[in-house]
Protein backbone atom coordinates (compact mmCIF):
# COMPACT_ATOMS: atom_id res chain seq x y z
CA UNK A 1 0.00 0.00 0.00
CA UNK A 2 2.78 2.46 0.84
CA UNK A 3 4.40 1.72 -2.52
CA UNK A 4 1.14 2.59 -4.28
CA UNK A 5 0.95 5.91 -2.45
CA UNK A 6 4.51 6.74 -3.43
CA UNK A 7 3.45 6.72 -7.08
CA UNK A 8 0.23 8.65 -6.38
CA UNK A 9 0.79 12.30 -7.38
CA UNK A 10 -2.08 13.33 -5.08
CA UNK A 11 -0.63 11.63 -2.00
CA UNK A 12 -0.64 14.07 0.91
CA UNK A 13 -2.85 16.63 -0.87
CA UNK A 14 -6.24 17.13 0.75
CA UNK A 15 -9.45 17.43 -1.20
CA UNK A 16 -9.91 20.86 0.37
CA UNK A 17 -6.54 22.01 -1.02
CA UNK A 18 -7.43 20.64 -4.45
CA UNK A 19 -10.76 22.50 -4.57
CA UNK A 20 -9.26 25.68 -3.08
CA UNK A 21 -6.37 25.71 -5.57
CA UNK A 22 -8.65 25.04 -8.54
CA UNK A 23 -11.04 27.78 -7.43
CA UNK A 24 -8.17 30.24 -7.02
CA UNK A 25 -6.81 29.31 -10.46
CA UNK A 26 -10.05 29.16 -12.48
CA UNK A 27 -12.83 30.81 -10.43
CA UNK A 28 -16.27 29.23 -10.01
CA UNK A 29 -17.56 30.13 -13.49
CA UNK A 30 -14.68 28.53 -15.40
CA UNK A 31 -14.55 25.59 -13.00
CA UNK A 32 -18.27 25.02 -13.54
CA UNK A 33 -17.81 25.01 -17.30
CA UNK A 34 -14.85 22.60 -17.12
CA UNK A 35 -16.59 20.20 -14.74
CA UNK A 36 -20.36 20.40 -14.98
CA UNK A 37 -21.39 19.66 -11.42
CA UNK A 38 -23.97 21.63 -9.48
CA UNK A 39 -21.73 22.67 -6.60
CA UNK A 40 -19.51 24.61 -9.03
CA UNK A 41 -22.45 26.30 -10.78
CA UNK A 42 -24.95 26.89 -7.94
CA UNK A 43 -24.47 27.44 -4.21
CA UNK A 44 -20.76 27.91 -4.85
CA UNK A 45 -18.57 27.42 -1.83
CA UNK A 46 -15.62 25.30 -0.85
CA UNK A 47 -17.73 23.71 1.90
CA UNK A 48 -20.61 22.66 -0.37
CA UNK A 49 -18.16 21.41 -3.00
CA UNK A 50 -16.31 19.26 -0.46
CA UNK A 51 -19.58 17.82 0.85
CA UNK A 52 -20.67 16.84 -2.66
CA UNK A 53 -17.29 15.53 -3.82
CA UNK A 54 -16.90 13.32 -0.76
CA UNK A 55 -20.21 11.61 -1.61
CA UNK A 56 -19.64 11.27 -5.36
CA UNK A 57 -16.45 9.39 -6.30
CA UNK A 58 -17.01 9.99 -10.06
CA UNK A 59 -17.09 13.77 -9.51
CA UNK A 60 -14.10 13.68 -7.19
CA UNK A 61 -12.13 11.80 -9.86
CA UNK A 62 -12.90 14.53 -12.41
CA UNK A 63 -11.75 17.21 -9.98
CA UNK A 64 -8.57 15.31 -9.12
CA UNK A 65 -7.82 14.76 -12.83
CA UNK A 66 -8.30 18.47 -13.55
CA UNK A 67 -6.00 19.32 -10.65
CA UNK A 68 -3.28 17.05 -12.03
CA UNK A 69 -3.72 18.39 -15.56
CA UNK A 70 -3.54 21.97 -14.27
CA UNK A 71 -0.74 21.84 -11.72
CA UNK A 72 1.42 18.81 -12.63
CA UNK A 73 2.98 19.97 -15.88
Amino acid sequence: MAEQQQNNPLHGITLEKIVTDLHAHYGWEKLGSLIRIDCFNNNQSIKSSLKFLRKMPWARKKVEDLYLDTFNK
